[in-house]
């Protein structure tokens, strides 16, 4: 969640033309991530909460590339997404790790 909260922070920056094009797509990327593990682990089933966690990775991906988006097209500095960044690639390991564990 704290990706989520980094990410509507990020883009409260972004130009107001960008509001229903990049920062809506970030936004709800970034919100898939904890609601797609949320959901997998309430499914009771090792495979399906699998399934689930490879979603949300696939989500982290997508919130990765939109911010390298953001900062090629000069919305954000590139020392504002450092964290962010940062925390997401933390974010792949530990899902990674879970899908390895629950395999």
């Amino acid at each position: 969640m704290e990706v989520v909260v980094d990410v509507y922070r990020l883009t409260r920056g972004f130009p107001r033309e960008e509001l229903y094009g990049l920062t809506q797509q970030l936004r709800r990327a970034a919100v898939s991530i904890p609601s797609n593990i949320a959901e997998g682990q309430a499914r009771d089933s090792p495979a399906e909460f699998r399934r689930f966690l490879r979603i949300a990775q696939g989500s982290r991906a997508e919130v990765e590339t939109q911010i390298l988006i953001a900062i090629r097209l000069g919305y954000t500095a590139d020392a504002n997404a450092k964290n962010l960044l940062s925390l997401l690639e933390e974010l792949q390991k530990m899902i990674t790790k879970f899908i390895t564990r629950l395999t």
